[in-house]
C-alpha cells in the first residue's frame, strides 16, 4: 500500500499505516513526528524527511527511511529495526531497550543517551559516519558502533562516554586524540571483540553496499565501563 504524506499530519499517517497490509511505502514526508509510533507487525518505508521521533516506542516494525532523518529516531524503542539512508539528528536511540538502528551516514549529538539492555533484549546502534558529543552518555547497555566512513577528521565529538557504566561501544579507529572519561576503558579490539559485532557489520554492508573486507581492514577500539559507580569522579571530590 502507498501513502501519500504531502499534506497530512503524523496522525494521519500513521492511522493508514495501521490500516492498511503489512508492507507500506510512505512518499512526500515532509517533517511529519511520530511516524511508526510503538508499531509492530508493519514494514515501512519512508521517501523524504521524516521528523523527529521517528519509531518512537518502536515494538517489532521495521522502518527503513530513504533519505535524512530528524531528531530523536528510535526514542526508547523495544523491538524492531530502523534504517537510515542518510543522516540523523541529535538524540537518536534515546533510551533504547531492543531492536537495532542502522545509519549510513552521521549521526548528531548525544546518540545512545541512556541506552539500556535487559536479559535478551539487547539494543545495537550502528552509525556509518561519525556521531557527535556525549555519544553513548549515561549508556547502561547495548552495543554502540560506530564506523567513521564519511571522511570526517574525527570519528565522534567531545565528551564521549560520559556517565557511561554498562553496554558496549566500538569505534572503527585507534582514537589517538580522543579523550574518554576517567570512569572508562578503552583498548585495541581483539579477535574475539570482532567476532561479537561480525553480525551487526554484515547486516551493515548489506544494507548500504559496503565492502566489509575493506570495512573490516581498519584497527578497532572497544569503550567499556570500569566502575559501577561512574557519577561519583563527576559530581563529587575525590
Amino acid at each position: 500500500m502507498e501513502v501519500q504524506a504531502s499534506g497530512l499530519g503524523y496522525r494521519d499517517i500513521n492511522d493508514s499505516i495501521r490500516k492498511s497490509g503489512k508492507k507500506i511505502l510512505v512518499k512526500g514526508c515532509l517533517g511529519q513526528r511520530f511516524i511508526g509510533a510503538g508499531m509492530s507487525g508493519r514494514s515501512i518505508s519512508i521517501e523524504g524527511i521524516p521528523g523527529n521521533a521517528l519509531g518512537a516506542y518502536l515494538n517489532g516494525a521495521d522502518i527503513t527511511v530513504y533519505g535524512n532523518a530528524q531528531d530523536a529516531v528510535g526514542d526508547t524503542m523495544n523491538d524492531g529495526k530502523i534504517v537510515v539512508h542518510g543522516n540523523i539528528g541529535d538524540c537518536a536511540g534515546y533510551a533504547m531497550r531492543g531492536g537495532s538502528i542502522y545509519v549510513k551516514g552521521d549521526a548528531g549529538y548525544r546518540a545512545g543517551i541512556h541506552m539500556k539492555a535487559y536479559k535478551e533484549k539487547v539494543p545495537v546502534m550502528v552509525i556509518g559516519g561519525s556521531a557527535g558529543s556525549f555519544l553513548g552518555e549515561y549508556q547502561a547497555g547495548g552495543v554502540i558502533v560506530v564506523l567513521g566512513l564519511g571522511g570526517s577528521d574525527r570519528i565522534v565529538g567531545n565528551f564521549p562516554c560520559t556517565g557511561m557504566h554498562g553496554g558496549k561501544m566500538i569505534l572503527r579507529s585507534d582514537c589517538s586524540g580522543i579523550s574518554f572519561p576517567g570512569q572508562v576503558t578503552a583498548r585495541p579490539a581483539t579477535d574475539d571483540d570482532m567476532k561479537d559485532i561480525d553480525k551487526y557489520l554484515t547486516e551493515f554492508c548489506k544494507l548500504f553496499g559496503v565492502d566489509k573486507k575493506e570495512l573490516t581492514d581498519s584497527p578497532f577500539t572497544v569503550v567499556t565501563p570500569d566502575s559501577k559507580n561512574p557519577y561519583k569522579r563527576l559530581y563529587v571530590p575525590n
